[in-house]
């Protein structure tokens, strides 16, 4: 068969699978426009990814190169590239980054409705052993038509209009929703598009993986332990279930998503509240998590119920299948009693 006949003439980009479900919610094409410069920004940080040790993007931030150019970390170079993209589109007006102690306010020229928070590059310590990395972004509409500030992105996950990561693995992927169930697109560099590979992503309502630190047990709460050993050692005849941990929370969500089971980062004795962001971690995967027909809880409460208070506040997270959370909560329910 020539090359013509595998190629597709009618392929679906991401670009225009976001307008056709614009065009069906009739939008004005704003959010069409924000993922868009979202996209772009994950193919140029993709680009630098693939290509970080030959360009000498691992070097500590503010060194100096050869030429006496600033060298800029990976994650420095992420972030710049998100908060420039999103700015050129003007669709935003608040930005709030894992790189950034305070929120970015959008000049007044430039503004649009929406507020974006994002980790540009997630798991980054993982960047010089070649593990997976991502990014992570969650979108929320400003709520009043006052002078935009930090308060404005202190919404719950349940206001969310879209969210999404980006995994830069073995290929580049992004998986988003808008609110319509989940969908998976991987990077063709032939042609430089996301292309639709999963067309609504559902997760399994039980997995056979349970996925977090255990290098913490020391510290857990009595619930996790009794989980796991739960999980470990299972009363009931049935298999035990399998552990597998990457530490790079886009990796393992995503894995979590694909195979099923349940990822966990609870909090503990050293870590009352865990060590993952509410508002550019949390949410945005509890809402992927919901999307596809799973859970998302801190053991004791829904994730998108948390208000946030703070934009870099942390909470406990435990998501994936319905019933495996499900069963963990039930095991914290009945210890908060004690």
């Amino acid at each position: 068969m020539s090359d013509q006949g595998v190629f597709d003439t009618n392929v679906v980009t991401m670009t225009r699978f976001v307008m056709e479900e614009g065009r069906r919610a009739k939008g004005t094409g704003e959010l069409t426009t924000l993922l868009n410069s979202l996209c772009t920004a994950v193919k140029a940080i993709s680009s630098a990814v693939r290509k970080a040790g030959i360009a000498h993007l691992y070097g500590i931030a503010g060194t100096t190169n050869v030429t006496g150019d600033q060298v800029k970390k990976l994650d420095i170079l992420s972030n710049d590239l998100i908060i420039n993209m999103i700015k050129s589109s003007f669709t935003s007006c608040v930005l709030v980054s894992e790189e950034n102690e305070k929120a970015i306010i959008v000049e007044p020229e430039t503004r649009g409705k929406y507020i974006v928070c994002f980790d540009p590059l997630d798991g980054s310590s993982n960047i010089d052993c070649l593990v997976s990395i991502g990014t992570i972004f969650a979108i929320y509409k400003k709520a009043t038509d006052d002078e935009p500030c930090e308060e404005d992105a202190l919404q719950p996950g349940r206001n969310l209009v879209a969210a999404g990561y980006a995994l830069y693995g073995s290929a580049t992927m992004m998986v988003i929703s808008t609110g319509q169930g989940v969908n998976g697109f991987m990077l063709d560099p032939a042609i430089g598009e996301f292309i639709l590979v999963d067309r609504d992503i559902k997760i399994k309502k039980k997995g056979k993986i349970f996925s977090l630190n255990e290098g913490y047990a020391k510290y857990f709460d009595p619930a996790v332990t009794e989980y796991l050993q739960k999980k470990k050692f299972p009363q009931d005849g049935s298999e035990p279930y399998n552990a597998r941990y990457i530490g790079s929370m886009v990796a393992d969500v995503h894995r979590t998503l694909m195979y099923g089971g349940i990822f966990l980062y609870p909090g503990n004795t050293k870590s009352p509240k865990g060590k993952l962001r509410l508002l550019y971690e949390g949410n945005p995967m509890a809402f992927i998590m919901e999307q596809a027909g799973g859970r998302a809880s801190t053991g004791l409460q829904n994730i998108l119920d948390i208000q946030p208070v703070s934009i870099h506040q942390k909470a406990p997270v435990a998501m994936g299948s319905r019933d495996d959370v499900l069963e963990y909560d039930a095991i914290c329910k009945k210890h908060a009693l004690k």
